[in-house]
């Protein structure tokens, strides 16, 4: 008897938890639903910004830019570069953070810098730097589920200050990039300094030509700074987005887990249950054999 109560005790508990994944599984949905249709709408306008920064620099000829030689004085000696780790507040999604926390452990130990500069969003990331013994230089918590551009353009325009600076010799953005609902993968992209596209050969034959109004150095003050805010941001979204998918892909497989161990605790509990009759119509029938 105390075998099929202690089992009836697991059901429940397994049934429990059963109903808090499948409740999280359906939040995480509800989740990735609104992320994925912000980070789309984001990114037809972040790739209008390069390909417009693309066309500038194939038509413009040689213009330069802090943000893309770096700073007009140098740096400075105690210069050192800048990672920025996006990972998650909330644990319950997988190998997501593990996924990205490994990345950029890697790049930390290739850049091999003897007091790295490292900032990181979300609790995990903190955690689990602080485990592995880097120092982490600054957490930020102002972003949470929802990121707003007014805040990551407050950040982003903070790097490009420290950037021109001197103060800093690049930036590097560390996040999980969304590709498809069927694939995410952790990403390194080289925030500052901006890399001039590449300018390719023109082929004989008629070629557009463009004045610009006000003059191509003009225009670069005011788009490739854009262009850093719009690709910090795009960043976020898509860390949104790929959270949301791996809590609800793990919140599926535990939900489906559950469920299969209930089917075999249960399955458990009818052969206890099964034994435990067959023992007592043998006693009955063995006491009724005695009195006879």
């Amino acid at each position: 008897m105390a075998k099929t109560r202690e089992i009836k005790k697991r059901i429940k508990a397994v049934k429990n938890i059963q109903r808090i994944t499948r409740t999280m599984q359906m939040i995480a949905t509800s989740k990735f639903a609104k992320s994925q249709s912000r980070a789309e709408a984001t990114k037809p306008y972040t790739e209008g910004i390069f390909e417009l920064v693309q066309e500038l620099a194939a038509t413009a000829g040689n213009v330069s830019h802090p943000l893309i030689e770096g700073p007009v004085g140098g740096f400075k000696d105690d210069a050192r570069p800048l990672t920025l780790v996006i990972t998650s507040d909330r644990g319950l999604c997988g190998p997501y953070n593990g996924s990205v926390l490994r990345t950029a452990i890697k790049q930390l130990r290739a850049d091999d810098a003897a007091d790295p500069r490292v900032e990181v969003v979300g609790k995990k990331g903190v955690a689990f730097m602080k485990f592995n013994g880097v120092n982490v230089h600054r957490h930020h918590t102002q972003f949470g589920d929802r990121p707003e551009f007014e805040d990551v353009q407050e950040l982003a325009q903070h790097y490009i200050e420290l950037f021109e600076a001197g103060r800093i010799t690049g930036v590097n953005l560390i996040y999980m990039r969304y590709i498809s609902v069927a694939r995410q993968a952790p990403t390194i992209v080289p925030l500052l300094p901006l890399k001039p596209p590449a300018v390719e050969k023109q082929e004989e034959g008629f070629s557009a030509q463009y004045e610009f109004s006000p003059d191509a150095e003009g225009l670069l003050a005011e788009l490739l700074p854009e262009t850093v805010k719009t690709t910090l941001f795009q960043a976020f979204n898509d860390a949104v987005v790929s959270e949301n998918i791996a809590r609800m892909v793990a919140m599926k497989a535990a939900t489906d887990n559950a469920g299969k161990m209930g089917k075999a605790l249960k399955r458990k509990f009818n052969r206890a249950r099964q034994a435990q009759i067959t023992t007592e119509l043998n006693e009955i029938v063995s006491g009724a054999a005695a009195l006879g």
